[in-house]
């Protein structure tokens, strides 16, 4: 089942804005993520807010997806009141792709009709290596998209077995290939580590078969079993055993290991990139705090310190965007208290972490503590700044929870 949204206070029907939030808007970073909900099949680990029937009723298809989704950037157009360039769009799912390029490539033309994008837009589709054609790339990348990310999740067919992926294991080797012939500069592979039943070996073969495609970028996420799916059901069964820290913890130190070995360098602890220019520019738009609008069921957005999210299920969505109302479920207005923690849980992932200025008194005490454990940099933390290494990357979230306090 799709996670369940938070309850938060009441949208109003027109999706209007304060004029503090939106107070320097135009000064702000401002990124677009456009969710699609569909998938072909539901992967037993996912938990995301996706369906795999292709027509839901109610203006909710597939087919009338993209006309759907271009109401909401209208509407994002109205709320925000000011045509200012789009610094990144992200299409993510769901498997975008499963929709064809050209209506993904009308809702990028629908953001740049209302908004324009800036001269160095990055435009990013998720993609299934399964879900792509020569034919289909190469309309994606004429039509302005300029990055494109692969669920690759593993090259062990054990591994995409359990996972309940569709994909054989040299699909995504090739599908990186018909990228690059279309034309696409960054490519990103998405890897999974810590399934049941994979070996270490299993996962270097993995992280090698990612690496020899010759792509850019490597996201590589342990395995999380999230309540409700299939293989948490499998777990509870007793049919698979749940993924261990320990081996979570030696997976991620192989990752590190063979990834910096091919000159990746890590630059927020679950992503690794060739250079600078090669980091998904989206992402590192939420970890630093810039503005997004999510358009789609169950999408969530923030502007000037308020958070919102639509409504989960696509035909409520294209019900209330077909009635001109929005279809925001509800919002909250983060304090400057609950600003600043995520402000902090964010950016001490990153591989420039944060300054130690924003700390509290007893945030710089556990600062210190933390570096004296071996969790973050001497050398940074002398400059005046909190970074992790690489021990602290395993225990991230447990340094953040000291820092904040």
């Amino acid at each position: 089942m799709p996670s369940a949204l938070p309850d938060g206070d009441p949208a109003p029907p027109t999706g209007e804005l304060s004029a503090a939030a939106l107070a320097g808007f135009e000064a702000r970073q401002f990124g677009i993520y456009v969710h699609v909900p569909f998938c072909a099949t539901r992967c037993g680990y996912c938990d995301f807010n996706t369906y795999t029937a292709t027509e839901l009723g109610g203006g909710a298809s597939a087919a009338s997806y993209a006309d759907t989704a271009i109401a909401e950037v209208r509407l994002a157009r109205h709320v925000l009141g000011l045509r200012r360039p789009v610094d990144t769009v992200f299409f993510g799912g769901g498997t975008p792709t499963l929709l064809p390029a050209a209506d993904l490539t009308r809702v990028l033309a629908a953001v740049d009709r209302e908004f324009g994008l800036s001269p160095d837009v990055e435009v990013t589709t998720e993609a299934n290596p399964e879900s792509v054609t020569p034919e289909s790339l190469a309309a994606l990348r004429a039509g302005g998209f300029t990055r494109i990310s692969f669920g690759m999740q593993s090259a062990a067919p054990h591994v995409l077995a359990t996972l309940d992926r569709q994909h054989t294991p040299g699909r995504a080797a090739a599908a990186v290939s018909e990228a690059r012939a279309a034309g696409f500069d960054r490519i990103s592979l998405d890897l999974i580590y810590g399934t049941p039943g994979e070996s270490d070996e299993d996962w270097r073969r993995s992280l090698t078969a990612a690496i020899e495609t010759g792509v850019d970028h490597v996201s590589a996420y342990s395995l999380i079993v999230e309540p409700g799916t299939r293989l948490a059901a499998r777990v509870a069964r007793g049919e698979i055993p749940m993924p261990e820290d320990d081996v979570l913890a030696d997976r991620y130190l192989i990752a590190e290991a063979l990834l910096t070995q091919a000159g990746f360098g890590w630059y927020e602890v679950s992503n690794w990139a060739s250079g600078e220019a090669d980091r998904a520019r989206h992402n590192l738009l939420y970890w630093t705090g810039g503005d997004s609008w999510g358009v789609g069921p169950g999408a969530h957005s923030h502007v000037g310190g308020v958070r919102w999210w639509n409504v989960k299920h696509p035909r409520e969505y294209a019900a209330r965007l077909s009635a001109g109302v929005s279809p925001a479920a509800a919002r909250e207005t983060l304090t400057p208290a609950e600003r600043r923690a995520e402000d902090i849980l964010l950016r001490i992932r990153l591989q420039e972490g944060l300054p130690l200025d924003v700390l509290h008194p007893s945030g710089l005490v556990a600062a210190a503590r933390a570096r004296d454990d071996g969790l973050l940099e001497a050398a940074a933390h002398a400059a005046g700044r909190a970074v992790l290494t690489l021990r602290g990357r395993l225990l991230a979230d447990a340094v953040v929870r000291d820092l904040v306090d």
